[in-house]
């Protein structure tokens, strides 16, 4: 990168740095250079006049001053591309965080990368299988595609994305890629740690800018994570999974730098022009002809309320919208998947064939069902219902019951071991409760088991318990 084009500080105001060239202007996006040791980067955010520049920093500004010189580095910000960043874990700037050397030999490429034409675009569509019952069955996910994790604090978004990395990776032919937006170290080094025990940090890579960097920081890191996948998906011709946690955090690094640049909040205190920010990343994740980028983010819901502009905005990109439920979480029905909130464009009959279909559209039936009983039920009773409504209960209450699963990431917790059940699996269990086969067994011989079959193995080891 050349160096050139010299300026100097005129203003600070914390993230804020307005910068004043006497003869060249640098270009929106460029990164500057500037502190003692040109320790502190700063990115070229808006053009004041014709000789001062408005950026925001994207390392800690201790110790500026005005007056200080800044090196334009005549280049936005970079990131190091090729095989030899698998198996690492990096910053925004693309420099490894993990004690390691610097990756050798790689290419540098710039984080700002076009979105894939439509003409360049793949139309197929295929399911991707991730091992989890209710997902498979009522919101399948698409290679290629979009899902998102939507949910409030605590209800079990990153425990999800983690199993889905889990049961996926192993299968997984191509890249992953695990992305951390403002997210807590603990998470990155726990995942990090498991991914190097289950033996599949040889075709996996990690980005993270943690939740104590600055705003600037935490706004580009997904670019960064994104410039790699593309990497992959056009050169090397592999699919990638790209695991981010947490799109939110994304938004909200955002919504901090617009309200440092002094621009004039939307709705809700939201950036004016979040929903092109939130595109100009999301777009650029495709399935084109030469590979596919399979997203999974989650996405933290403000109070649970799925009405809230970032949630809205990260709803209308996703191919897959699986939406947990605090309620769901409070009655330990594990993973806490809200069955009736969540949807998935793949949910038709041209893609996943007429039985699975018409399977789901059943199940959903039933559990909306029921749903509308639970008033009933708590007024009156079960008694009260008529026959037909108290089979529906029946029914829904152990789909609900098998629709929960054990998971591999929570043995530790739990002192159940982890299960990962096949579609054709999971289809055969839902048809078979469905068609009142288990109507003689106790709910709990369906909850936290992998196939149906074992609730029939555990009904038979009780009774003869019992004789």
């Amino acid at each position: 990168m050349a160096a050139h084009a010299n300026g100097k500080v005129v203003r600070v105001r914390g993230s804020v740095v307005d910068v004043r060239f006497e003869r060249k202007l640098p270009h929106i996006n460029d990164l500057l250079r500037t502190g003692q040791e040109e320790e502190v980067i700063l990115e070229v955010q808006s053009l004041l006049d014709e000789r001062q520049v408005r950026t925001i920093a994207l390392t800690p500004t201790e110790g500026i001053a005005r007056g200080m010189a800044v090196v334009n580095t005549g280049a936005p910000l970079q990131v190091p591309v090729g095989k030899a960043i698998l198996s690492r874990m990096f910053n925004v700037f693309g420099h490894p965080i993990d004690g390691q050397p610097e990756p050798e030999p790689v290419s540098w490429r710039s984080v700002h990368q076009a979105v894939p034409p439509l003409d360049k675009r793949s139309t197929q569509t295929e399911i991707f299988e991730t091992g989890i019952k209710i997902i498979d069955v009522l919101m399948p996910l698409e290679r290629g595609g979009k899902a998102g994790l939507f949910g409030g604090a605590g209800v079990g978004k990153t425990v999800l994305l983690t199993e889905m990395i889990h049961n996926m990776v192993g299968r997984h032919e191509g890249v992953s890629i695990f992305c951390g937006i403002g997210e807590r170290c603990r998470e990155g080094e726990e995942i990090y740690r498991e991914m190097k025990e289950a033996g599949v940090l040889p075709n996996m890579l990690f980005v993270f800018g943690q939740m104590n960097q600055l705003p600037g920081n935490r706004f580009r890191v997904g670019h960064t994570a994104l410039t790699m996948a593309e990497y992959f998906r056009d050169e090397e011709h592999q699919d990638v999974l790209l695991l981010i946690d947490n799109i939110f955090r994304f938004v909200q690094a955002g919504m901090e730098v617009s309200g440092l640049l002094g621009q004039m909040p939307s709705r809700l205190g939201y950036q004016p022009t979040m929903a092109t920010e939130l595109s100009g990343l999301e777009e650029r994740i495709a399935n084109t002809r030469s590979g596919a980028i399979t997203s999974i983010q989650a996405v933290y819901v403000p109070a649970d309320d799925l009405t809230d502009p970032a949630a809205v905005n990260t709803f209308a990109h996703q191919s897959a919208s699986i939406v947990l439920s605090r309620k769901r979480a409070s009655e330990g029905l594990y993973p806490a998947v809200d069955p009736l909130q969540s949807n998935s464009k793949m949910a038709t009959p041209g893609v996943i064939g007429e039985r699975h279909y018409q399977l789901a559209q059943r199940i959903r039936q039933t559990l909306a069902q029921y749903e509308e009983l639970k008033d009933i039920i708590a007024m009156l009773g079960l008694e009260q219902l008529s026959a037909k409504d108290r089979m529906v209960v029946n029914r829904a209450r152990r789909l609900e019951r098998f629709l929960t699963q054990p998971f591999f990431t929570t043995e530790q917790f739990s002192n159940i071991p982890g299960k990962s059940v096949n579609l054709e699996d999971a289809l055969h269990g839902c048809e078979r409760i469905l068609e009142d086969e288990f109507q003689a067994y106790p709910e709990s011989a369906l909850y936290m088991i992998g196939a149906i079959e074992e609730a029939e193995e555990q009904a038979e080891q009780e009774q003869a318990v019992s004789i």
